[in-house]
């Protein structure tokens, strides 16, 4: 994956805009331990860690270092063994099985390395399935305004097995953000993608952050990819041990040649 060139972020630093940056999302404390006694292993280990609203955060690290499990807790895909994650002010923990569904529902986007789309459904009809199944309707001008800066207009009546690989990990993108979310997760979002797929979906995960916007956090073990975001966390042995803001791929293999990936 190559570096983005003449890109410029929308974001500047918090104290250029002479304000603090809403968090969309937060860890305070997470520990998440699998097993017992001798066969427990810390998959996190009293991570703390806020994800400002409006910006793009990469989560790195060597294999085993509890990125996954980290971005699962931070949606509510997994539950804390101690600790919080908060979606907003809405602690997790507080909420039951039926309340966190609708939360992930409602108020997060997902993006996963499978695209996920139902093959009898058309694009339009994969976009709007999370307001569908909500029973909303979709509203119009940011459905309009997402599949435009997606490029997929003309696409829409198209099924899965007429798109390309990018074209429909872009349709995944479009479904992830119909609900305004409040927090985008993308977990490897260009592992099944070529290399001109992969760049392309990440300057669209790119310029959602900056034309419209949202927040993302993704997961990736590319440092090229990593170098659209903002600000990179790594982790090692369940524990943030470094961060790098305005990254570059250089910059993120020299840290992650230190941390031994």
């Amino acid at each position: 994956m190559t570096t983005p060139g003449l890109r410029q972020r929308s974001a500047h630093t918090d104290e250029e805009q002479g304000r603090v940056r809403a968090v969309a999302a937060s860890a305070r404390g997470a520990c998440k331990v699998y097993g017992a006694g001798e066969t427990a292993v810390a998959a996190l280990d009293d991570v703390t860690l806020d994800l400002p609203a409006g910006r793009f955060t990469a989560i790195m690290g060597p294999s085993g270092s509890g990125k996954s499990t980290l971005m699962h807790c931070l949606a509510g895909l997994d539950t804390l063994t101690s600790g919080q994650v908060l979606i907003g002010g809405t602690d997790l923990a507080s909420l039951s099985d039926k309340e966190r569904t609708i939360l992930r529902r409602d108020r997060l986007g997902f993006v996963f390395q499978a695209f996920n789309l139902l093959p009898t459904l058309t694009a339009e009809e994969n976009i709007t399935l999370p307001v569908d199944l909500a029973g909303h309707a979709p509203e119009h001008e940011w459905f309009g305004t997402v599949v435009d800066t997606l490029n997929l207009r003309d696409r829409l009546r198209h099924r899965p097995s007429e798109l390309s690989g990018g074209q429909q990990q872009r349709v995944a993108v479009a479904r992830a953000l119909i609900t305004r979310p409040d927090v985008v997760f993308a977990d490897e979002p260009t592992g099944a993608l070529d290399r001109k797929a992969g760049v392309e979906l990440l300057r669209f995960l790119r310029s959602v952050v900056d034309d419209l916007g949202q927040t993302v956090v993704m997961v990736t073990h590319d440092p090229g990819a990593a170098a659209y975001a903002d600000r990179v966390v790594f982790l090692v042995d369940g524990g943030i041990v470094e961060e790098l803001t305005e990254p570059t791929r250089e910059r993120v293999l020299e840290i992650m040649g230190r941390l031994g990936d």
